[in-house]
Parts: C-alpha cells; sequence; structure tokens
C-alpha cells in the first residue's frame, strides 16, 4: 500500500476513533459486560488493557459496568474479593447456579474496583463435545481434540453464552420487573464488548441465539498476523496480497484464525487498537474495523510531580548496586557518567525488536570507541534486554559476587560507624589525628580480604541466568556475533536477563516500574507491535523511549503528537526500510542521546512525563464509548427490523 493511501486511511480510521464528544454519561438503561480471559487472571498484555482502564470505566457506568472471566482459583484467592451478588443480578447469579454453572460474583481488586463475575467453565467431555460439534455446524469452526486453550475458548464462550442469556431475561426480558433501576423494560440494553478470541467465542454463539445483546469485539492483535510477521519479512508491503485461508493452513492456526474471523464478522462494532493492526484486520480478518480504540494508562498512578527526579536518583542507585556486583569483580567505570538503557517483553526477538537492539548497540558501541580515541569523554551504556525464557537458576558466580558485594557494604558500615565515634571524640577534643591508626586492624585486614574475594580474572557475563538452551538461544547467539562481550575497552555493556524483574530476585529486590524509573531511556523498535504498552509505561515514569512506525503506539504518536521527538519520544522509520538502514537511525538516535549534556536529558525527562498526559484513559476512553454506541445503534435498528 502506497504512503498516501496509507494516511488516508490512517486518517479515517483516527476519525471514527474520535468520533462525536460522547455525553459524560452512559445510555440511558444500558449494563456493560466486559468479557476477557484475562480478567482476574494475568497471562499477557490485555491485563494490563482492563486493570488500568477499570477505574476510568466504574467512573461512568458505577454499578452498570461489571467484568466476566473465568474462574482460575489460584488467581482469584490474589485479585477477586467475593461479595454477595443482590437485586436482579442476584437473581441472574442465583439460576445460573441452579443450573450447574458456577458463577463467583465479587470486586476485582484493581483501581475503581469493578464488579466482577467469574465463571467455572470447564465442561465434561460430553458436555464439552456438544459445544464443539455447535461450534461446527453453525459456524463452520472445527476444533482438534485435546486441545487445552481452543478446549477453554469453547467451554467459556458456552457459560458467557448462558450468562448473557439470564442476564437478558432478568434485565429486559420477561424475567425483569416492569420498572425500576435503569428505567422502562423497554428501555434498557445489554452491551456486552469481547476481548480477543479467547474470550468472544460467545459472540458468535449469541448471535446464533438472536439474544438482544449489542456486541463488540476487540482484537488487540491478530493471531495470523504475529505468525507472519515473526517469520517473514515485509509482512506489511505483503499483506494486501495475501490468502489468509492459505496462510492460516501454512502456520497450522486455522481453528483460531476461524474463531477470530467469527469474532470479527458477528460483532455490532468492531475495534482494534491501532491503525497499523487495522490494515491486519481488513486483509487477514476481512472486515476493516468501526472504531480505533487506542490502549492507555492510568497516568494518574505514575504520576510523581517534583518526585520524579528523586525517585529516578533512588532506583538509579538500585540499579548501580546491580552493575556494580556484576562489572565492578572485573573492572570498573565512573557510575556518574553511566547511562542506563534497556528493552523489554515477551520472548519474541524479532518482533519486539530485539535483534535490532543489539545490532544498533554494536554500531553505538564502535561509534563511542572511536570519539574516545580522538579524546573526546563519552559515557558508558549499560543496556538491558529483559523478558521470560526458560532457565535453570541465576547463575551461581553471579550470586556469589553479590554476596561480596553486600559483604563489603556491611564491613564499610561497621567502620564508617566505629571510626565517626572516634572521630567526634577526638575532634570534641581538639586533637589531630591519622585515620589510619583510627581503624581497627580486625576491620582493616577484613576490609582488604573481602576486597580480593570479590576479584576476579574474567569478563562480566553477558547472561545472568543459567539458561535451558544456552546454545540455541536467538537473543545470546545475536550477541555472540556481534561481539559484545563485556570487554573493559567497550564503552556499551550488555545484560541479558531472561526473568522478568520483580522484587523477590535477589538481583534486584525493586518492582519493573521501579527499574523504568531507574533507567534513562527505553528502546523498543519493534518489527510487529499491534500497540506496545513498553514505551507508553516508559513515557508515565518520566522515561523517554524509541518506539517504531511498525507499532502501533509509534505510529499514533507519529500522527497525533506534534514534535514527539522533542517530548521524549522517538519514532524509528521501520516500514518500507531494510533492517541494516533501521539499525544505522537508530544508532545514530542513541548516540546523538548519549552525547547530549545531562542538563538536556533531565529536561527531555520533565517534558516526557507531562506528554504522557495524552495517554491517560479519560483522553482514550471515549473512543470504546464511540464503539458502545454504535453497537447500540445497529442493535436497535436490528431490532426494529430497519
Amino acid at each position: 500500500m502506497s504512503e498516501p493511501a496509507q494516511s488516508a486511511q490512517t486518517a479515517r480510521l483516527l476519525e471514527l476513533a474520535r468520533g462525536p464528544e460522547p455525553d459524560d454519561r452512559p445510555p440511558a438503561g444500558a449494563v456493560l459486560f466486559e468479557v476477557a480471559w484475562e480478567v482476574c487472571n494475568q497471562v499477557g498484555g490485555i491485563y494490563q488493557v482492563l486493570k488500568s482502564k477499570a477505574g476510568a470505566f466504574v467512573d461512568r457506568w458505577r454499578d452498570r459496568y461489571c467484568v466476566v472471566g473465568p474462574y482460575v482459583e489460584a488467581k482469584a484467592a490474589i485479585e477477586f474479593e467475593p461479595t454477595r451478588a443482590t437485586g436482579w443480578l442476584g437473581r441472574v447469579v442465583s439460576t445460573l447456579r441452579d443450573e450447574g454453572l458456577g458463577v463467583h460474583h465479587g470486586r476485582w481488586l484493581v483501581p475503581g474496583n469493578p464488579r466482577a463475575l467469574l465463571l467455572e467453565h470447564v465442561l465434561p467431555g460430553d458436555r464439552l463435545g456438544e459445544v464443539k460439534y455447535r461450534l461446527w455446524k453453525d459456524h463452520g469452526i472445527e476444533l482438534p481434540a485435546q486441545d487445552w486453550w481452543m478446549d477453554g475458548a469453547a467451554s467459556f464462550g458456552d457459560a458467557v453464552r448462558r450468562l448473557l442469556e439470564s442476564i437478558c431475561h432478568f434485565w429486559c426480558g420477561a424475567g425483569a420487573q416492569a420498572s425500576g433501576p435503569g428505567g422502562p423494560v423497554a428501555d434498557r440494553r445489554v452491551v456486552a464488548h469481547f476481548h480477543e478470541w479467547l474470550g468472544g467465542l460467545a459472540l458468535p454463539m449469541v448471535r446464533r441465539q438472536r439474544l438482544p445483546v449489542a456486541c463488540a469485539f476487540t482484537t488487540h492483535a491478530t493471531l495470523l498476523g504475529r505468525y507472519i510477521a515473526s517469520a517473514e519479512e515485509s509482512f506489511y508491503d505483503r499483506l494486501p496480497w495475501m490468502d489468509q485461508a492459505a496462510e492460516a493452513a501454512k502456520y497450522n492456526v486455522r481453528t483460531q484464525h476461524a474463531m477470530e474471523r467469527a469474532c470479527a464478522h458477528g460483532s455490532h462494532a468492531f475495534t482494534t487498537v491501532s491503525a497499523v493492526t487495522a490494515e491486519e484486520c481488513t486483509h487477514l480478518l476481512g472486515r476493516t474495523p468501526d472504531v480505533v480504540t487506542p490502549n492507555g494508562l492510568n497516568i494518574r498512578q505514575y504520576y510523581a510531580a517534583h518526585q520524579m527526579q528523586t525517585w529516578h536518583a533512588e532506583y538509579k542507585e538500585r540499579i548501580h548496586q546491580f552493575v556494580m556486583g556484576h562489572f565492578f569483580p572485573s573492572y570498573s567505570f565512573d557510575l556518574d557518567k553511566t547511562l542506563y538503557l534497556f528493552t523489554s517483553g515477551r520472548f519474541e526477538p524479532k518482533n519486539k525488536g530485539f535483534d535490532l537492539c543489539l545490532e544498533a548497540m554494536a554500531r553505538v558501541n564502535a561509534e563511542l570507541r572511536a570519539l574516545r580515541e580522538q579524546g573526546e569523554t563519552t559515557p558508558t551504556i549499560v543496556f538491558f534486554v529483559i523478558t521470560q525464557r526458560a532457565a535453570r537458576s541465576i547463575n551461581p558466580l553471579i550470586l556469589e559476587k553479590r554476596g561480596v558485594l553486600n559483604e563489603l557494604r556491611q564491613v564499610c558500615q561497621r567502620i564508617t560507624e566505629s571510626l565517626g565515634e572516634k572521630l567526634f571524640r577526638h575532634g570534641a577534643a581538639g586533637e589531630r589525628i591519622h585515620l589510619d591508626d583510627q581503624v581497627d586492624d580486625y576491620w582493616r585486614l577484613r576490609y582488604k580480604r573481602t576486597q580480593f574475594a570479590l576479584r576476579t580474572h574474567r569478563l562480566p557475563m553477558v547472561c545472568t541466568h543459567m539458561m535451558e538452551d544456552d546454545a540455541n538461544d536467538p537473543v545470546l547467539n545475536h550477541i555472540r556475533v556481534l561481539g559484545l562481550l563485556n570487554r573493559a575497552e567497550d564503552p556499551v555493556k550488555v545484560v541479558y536477563h531472561p526473568e522478568f524483574i520483580n522484587p523477590v530476585s535477589p538481583l534486584w529486590g525493586i518492582e519493573y516500574e521501579q527499574f523504568i524509573r531507574g533507567c534513562h531511556m527505553g528502546v523498543f523498535p519493534s518489527l510487529y507491535e499491534p500497540w506496545g504498552y513498553t514505551p507508553l509505561e516508559c513515557m508515565a515514569c518520566g522515561v523517554p523511549a524509541i518506539s517504531s512506525d511498525l507499532a502501533g503506539f509509534g505510529r499514533y504518536a507519529r500522527e497525533n503528537m506534534m514534535g514527539h521527538e522533542e517530548l521524549g519520544l522517538s519514532v524509528l522509520r521501520r516500514r518500507g526500510r531494510s533492517f541494516h538502514d533501521a539499525a544505522a537511525d537508530l544508532a545514530s538516535t542513541l548516540v546523538r542521546y548519549c552525547r547530549s549534556p545531562r542538563r538536556e536529558r533531565i529536561a527531555l525527562r520533565n517534558a516526557v512525563e507531562r506528554a504522557s498526559w495524552q495517554f491517560d484513559w479519560a483522553r482514550l476512553a471515549p473512543a470504546y464509548h464511540q464503539a458502545h454506541a454504535v453497537a447500540v445503534q445497529r442493535l436497535d435498528a436490528e431490532l426494529s427490523g430497519a
């Protein structure tokens, strides 16, 4: 597709996303049920979408908003507060329980505390077989035998169908009171918003049964698009000419693809998260989205105001502790002239741009070395690759040196405490002293022994963990090919951390958000990214970030944020460009940032935090409201026979 055609399509989709200014109140007599596999059940990025926007939707809908998900006992024990359902919804829950469907009513323990219904959806073999037969007979969706994910999608879909059937009966059907909360029965509406094929299979079932439910469906990424993009070059350039059925067969995802198409075509309002993903939907799912619903964050949760620089200094010090334990046993460098950059995300090295990051870092390393040889003072760069990968444990040598560093800190604290008291006494007496004479021999020797124990003659390790398959790990192999081996003379150091950062890790003891705040820049030059929360999380924490024009977030920012470079968000051009051209541009951007004065970097941090408010749900939630209005309007047209 040509650049003008892309821009025209994007403009149309973004105009749809903005839509008319919505009323602050929800439609009179409407109830909204948001259905997703990741309600109280964190699996991927959709969890963050639902969790972060819950507060904005509770503010709008109050108790007429309810999230629906699967009941997973271990996760519900942490995220779900059971409560007794009352009124018409209590009758729904009671009726379904009498019919054998376990329904748990309560509150999701996230900001906004939305009402939640969790369904015990797992079915015995014969009942599951009936559901799968109906899916094949009514919708042409053939489910394989004994596939855990697809069986779960089918049984959850049937449970949600039964739930919505009962809701229609008690809210706006024969079981409802003639009047009461929500107004007259004739004016009441049920709106159901489904997310992804795992949580959306009830949608075609509901439409087949002709239930009076206004159905909206959001795909956060086409499953087929994700497979193709990770395996083939120039995905978006080839997209208009792809045979979606043949590609689904090629990647053995025919069933999931059929589910996704059924949800897209069955919905009254079809949405996706970005203009770039809307292109996929048009060509792979056969329907252009009605509305683009960009993902936001609850920026208020991240807002630090005057504390931003204080928190940056505090958490940067925690990263300093890691760096000293990891690198200083081999050699040292000036931490005050060190910048921390990182990339993170699920383990899709090509889609997430890990390969491009490493290629760019190799170029940055060469350029900074050349500048040092010319006499210019340049910072040291420590680049973290944070992802989740099969590993046996943290490398014991790294844990050993971290333990020795902690011991050295304790020794220094004891010496300082003892010396401080002696200095005070001698100072009060007006005496002149020699500091070496004031340190006890025991602590002087222990200090030197700990110093010696910390030293090693090997290079700092690139990977922090013992990998399950070190020899075949694509990230490690790419690092080896590029020669990013953490030599003392290299300005760029690489740390591959195949485990998401969490406060229980002995290497960190901080949250991922705190790690972000301690860093200087996030680098996310994705090749395939329907939206991309990682750069948005950076912005919310006041950290500059790099995205790409193949990421939904990057493309949205490029087309909606004037002067985004000055606001701390760089958007790398990857579409229609070679890997090495993109790597050269990324390296140039990184070198320019690394050579900028500290004053400019601080100003950029302030600018990026201010710009992050453009992605607060208060600003982006109206796109969802527009989708719900479209769904209700089309349902009303159906019911009236128009």
